[in-house]
């Protein structure tokens, strides 16, 4: 039996866990199929009303406003027809599966119900774009660009010389081919009917596209009916918790704080940060009222209430060597990682990437060669893959009304229905190198973006790696060759007392605590964001991103995600814009909660392995549906074009869902 449980030795683990108990690194009890298991604590019946009454609250205007734009399609249609009401109408139904997701054709946006198609070349259209069309002002699904990174050679990414220009690569990896749509004028008729857009624009000119619908006639009309009847006798049945105050800010020594920023006259600088054991006691109420204003949230110590699995990589490693059969394994002895210094995919061997997590890895040059491993394993089946990493991270997140993929009562995710394509929502683990020294260059880095949905982060295990007297020689030397070629290029950068006195110049540990955390996290407000957007066109050039070519051109500053904020861009940031983002230590065993729509990116300050997984609360609905139309607006070929979360669908399977739950646990006859 292969044995690999750091700080344990065989005969201790051989001692202590016999195989049954299945609760030791050991092979046997890796690879035991563990399910995942309802949360421990049962649920009473007043909860159940609370929570759904909750979610209701949120959900209901969503459906109004879905129920609204089908109302003016329907009305738009009736006249094209010559009708004098919707009612007289006869829709024919779309032909969909279950297990297929339908998307517009034109901006990529998911459709969950009402849309219009051809009758020839089933080219599908959603209600948002034929409404732009009909106001003559199409901005979904824009043209398609292409990104500009040469590579320039090895030698110009430390600072030297580019290659001649007739062996330097233009473009970037999985692009566009450059091939510009022309502009094609598509124009609804006078009638407000629109057309089958031409072939150049994927559509056949054909057609006239005809209004179909996927669920069944009536079915969000009298769902919504149904939704504000039972919300109406809820109400009446039970209160709901006013969770929009909250004093903890009152008190700057309460432990339960976290400072991580300075805004002068702000009175959202502290971070709420309870021990998972202080959640337990204080119930959902206080981080309620902490998530309805978009605030981050960090618990500590969550690991701690784990059963003693390990998260070393190459114990999950082993574990998922051991679910795959021997081709597999073959195939995948080749990691792909991403090179921070390039921002390029390489392989290598899954036992070099590994023991260079825990000894770290440097160029012939002696700067820090920072890899990192995202969405590993290459699958959404981490569950089946580790089972028990699976099944132990899920069963350790903190607030599991929200968290919990399978059973979580304020978790949109879990109301779609089983046979339904569901999106993926995680877990999922990130495995990377990290030094605490701010490179400037190749540092070890999630750069800055925003998810569609929230999402929880847990730090499962870290590494610290320690360079030698010798590498830091080598990187300040070769510091002052990038700053030199910064200069040559024009790219304006000022090294600060900090970085002259103190090369590690990171944000300083939490007062009282001596062990530095594994990664820096930089969340940015919401209110924020059109300032941060604004600092980062105007200093787009000062940025490198692919093969550290300069950033030439910018689509959108968040989502195009080229762009990590340095020490000193955040103090510039501060200095011209007024603005910070909440900046802390995530330390191991602490789970960090990302509200949708803050932008955020993260530092590696040792060798981290990270899991994540994704949720939508209700509170936070309107952002996942501002940043879905946000997205539509991107050019087509652009990384963050495609509505994979599918809130729309989401939100009207969890209304329908919520009122059953509702109807079954608040009968009529109780309320009157």
């Amino acid at each position: 039996m292969v044995i690999l449980y750091p700080m344990i030795s065989e005969e201790e683990i051989a001692a202590a866990c016999p195989v049954c108990r299945g609760n030791c690194n050991c092979n046997e009890c890796l690879l035991r199929a563990v399910t995942v298991k309802k949360p421990q604590r049962e649920v009473s019946r007043e909860e159940k009303i609370i929570h759904a009454h909750y979610m209701l609250r949120f959900l209901l205007p969503f459906l109004k406003q879905i129920h609204q734009e089908q109302i003016m399609e329907m009305e738009l249609e009736a006249k094209i027809r010559g009708l004098s009401s919707p009612t007289e109408m006869e829709l024919q139904q779309a032909i969909s599966f279950d297990d297929e997701r339908v998307y517009c054709n034109n901006c990529k946006t998911s459709i969950a119900d009402l849309h219009r198609s051809c009758p020839k070349c089933s080219y599908e259209l959603c209600l948002s774009c034929c409404q732009e069309i009909r106001e003559g002002c199409l901005r979904g699904g824009g043209e398609e660009i292409t990104w500009h990174f040469p590579d320039r050679g090895i030698d110009y990414v430390h600072g030297g010389d580019p290659l001649p220009k007739s062996m330097i690569e233009v473009g970037l990896p999985d692009s566009s081919s450059g091939h510009h749509e022309p502009s094609i004028e598509w124009k609804a008729d006078h009638n407000g009917s629109v057309r089958c857009p031409p072939k150049e624009m994927g559509g056949c000119r054909d057609s006239l596209l005809e209004l179909k619908h996927i669920l069944p006639r009536n079915w969000i009309s009298d769902m919504e009916k149904k939704a504000k009847e039972v919300a109406a006798q809820s109400c009446e049945f039970i209160g709901v918790a006013d969770t929009s105050l909250c004093s903890c800010h009152s008190s700057r020594s309460n432990k339960d704080l976290r400072k991580a920023a300075a805004r002068e006259g702000s009175d959202d600088n502290y971070v709420y940060c309870p021990t998972s054991g202080d959640i337990k006691d204080e119930g959902l109420e206080h981080f309620q009222s902490h998530w309805i204003k978009g605030e981050p949230v960090i618990v500590r110590n969550e690991v701690e209430l784990a059963s003693g699995l390990s998260w070393e990589p190459m114990v999950m490693w082993r574990a998922l060597s051991g679910k795959m059969n021997s081709k597999k394994i073959n195939k995948e002895l080749e990691v792909k990682a991403i090179d921070c210094l390039v921002w390029c995919e390489v392989e290598i061997n899954n036992h070099k990437f590994f023991k260079g997590y825990t000894e770290g890895r440097m160029h012939r040059n002696l700067w820090p060669e920072m890899l990192k491993l995202k969405d590993w394993p290459p699958s959404n089946l981490f569950e089946e893959r580790l089972p028990r990493h699976g099944d132990e991270f899920i069963s350790s997140l903190p607030f599991q009304e929200y968290t919990h993929p399978k059973f979580g009562l304020l978790n949109l995710a879990t109301k779609m229905p089983e046979g339904i394509l569901k999106p993926d929502m995680g877990p999922k683990s990130y495995i990377a190198y990290g030094i605490p020294e701010e490179l400037g260059r190749g540092d070890s880095v999630t750069k800055l973006h925003c998810d569609m949905s929230d999402a929880v982060n847990v730090l499962t295990h870290t590494a610290e790696v320690n360079l030698s007297n010798r590498q830091h020689s080598a990187i300040k030397m070769l510091k002052r060759r990038h700053k030199d070629q910064d200069e040559r290029e024009h790219i304006h950068t000022h090294e600060t007392d900090e970085e002259k006195n103190n090369d590690s110049a990171c944000f300083p540990p939490e007062e009282g605590i001596e062990e530095r955390g594994g990664a820096l996290w930089d969340i940015f407000r919401r209110q924020d964001v059109p300032k941060l957007r604004a600092y980062l066109r105007k200093h787009s050039k000062e940025f490198r991103h692919i093969h550290c070519s300069p950033v030439e051109k910018v689509v959108h500053p968040i989502h195009d995600q080229t762009f990590y904020l340095t020490l000193e861009h955040k103090r510039k940031l501060k200095e011209e814009f007024g603005i910070e983002a909440w900046t802390f230590e995530q330390r191991l065993g602490e789970a960090v909660f990302i509200p949708a729509g803050c932008p955020h990116q993260v530092r590696n300050l040792k060798s981290c392995t990270k899991v994540a997984l994704d949720f939508v609360s209700p509170e936070n609905l309107h952002e996942c549906i501002r940043l879905t139309e946000e997205l539509r607006l991107l050019p087509r070929n652009h990384k963050a074009n495609e509505d994979k979360l599918e809130v729309k669908k989401m939100t009207l399977h969890a209304v329908n869902q919520v009122v059953k739950d509702l109807q079954e646990l608040v009968p009529t006859h109780e309320i009157e």
